[in-house]
């Protein structure tokens, strides 16, 4: 090799270190800035109310309902989603091989991955919604149960392509050593491959639920918020974002600071979701290689 050309990847290769750096320096200077701002501006509504009083009380309650419906419309979500997340990837990786349907299901799943949030949201509306005002007696039905089902359609894709790539990734090695042995293909799916993708379903789990958490529009056509709490899912659900959505546009600047409390707590609890699923993701990665 000559030095000429030694020189000039040696060249392209400090360049592309630099350009990664700074990169990723840009990134994390854009994740300092937002959690400090969130922080900053919310930090006087960060109080023992806003975990314990409800957004009846306005400036002088919290978002503990809130949160509660959150946690349960995301619940209700990840419940719906990953059983026939799993079930779809599991088929795609494992069945579709030989089949002209895998790949047009993972261009769809593709498709559902990228599709606007509020275009999901409209739909459940169209189906779940509006259809529960022939049982009603003429009178639109909002809840819980149709706020969890556009939740699951959002976090259905992640889930479907995280659990297909991970399956294609266990070595082809250990499926022919188990059909050797007299492994029926089922057992051979849930028993051997499923457990040695576990930890990067799991992951892909997480990242659905870090996905759907900060979700608003589909919400604002499903479960349409409440200032109570409520447990039945078959009410009008509150949820975190929709309220921070309600409060940043209120004139009242105690509301706002609600605001900007509820969306630090929002932030930090999506970015212990991401590093969570991140370690998971890096634990699964070791044990493969």
């Amino acid at each position: 090799m000559s030095s000429a050309l030694y020189t000039t990847r040696r060249v392209k290769n400090i360049l592309a270190m630099i350009f990664s750096v700074v990169a990723t320096a840009i990134g994390l200077l854009f994740l300092a800035w937002i959690l400090w701002e969130t922080l900053s501006q919310g930090l006087a509504g960060l109080k023992p109310q806003l975990f314990t009083k409800i957004t009846a009380y306005r400036e002088e309650g919290g978002l503990a309902n809130a949160m509660v419906g959150s946690l349960i419309l995301n619940v209700l979500g990840i419940l719906i989603a990953t059983p026939i997340g799993v079930a779809a990837g599991t088929w795609l990786a494992e069945y579709s091989r030989r089949s002209r349907l895998g790949p047009t299901i993972r261009f769809l799943n593709d498709i559902l991955l990228s599709a606007p949030s509020i275009v999901l949201g409209l739909f459940v509306y169209t189906i779940v919604v509006l259809p529960s005002k022939y049982l009603t007696d003429g009178a639109v039905t909002f809840s819980g149960i149709a706020g969890g089902i556009a939740l699951a359609l959002i976090a259905l894709p992640v889930i479907v392509r995280t659990t297909d790539e991970m399956l294609r990734l266990v070595p082809g090695t250990l499926r022919e050593a188990a059909l050797s042995l007299g492994v029926p293909q089922w057992k051979l799916t849930l028993q051997i491959l499923v457990r040695s993708a576990r930890s990067g379903i799991v992951t892909g789990i997480l990242l659905a639920l870090a996905r759907i958490s900060g979700e608003t529009a589909p919400l604002l056509f499903t479960a349409f918020g409440n200032n109570f709490m409520t447990f039945n899912p078959l009410d009008k659900m509150p949820s975190l974002p929709q309220i921070i959505y309600e409060y940043t546009k209120d004139p009242s600047p105690d509301i706002n600071v609600l605001a900007w409390a509820g969306a630090f707590v929002l932030t930090m609890f999506v970015l212990a979701l991401s590093l969570i699923a991140r370690f998971a993701f890096s634990r699964s990665k070791v044990s493969h290689d």
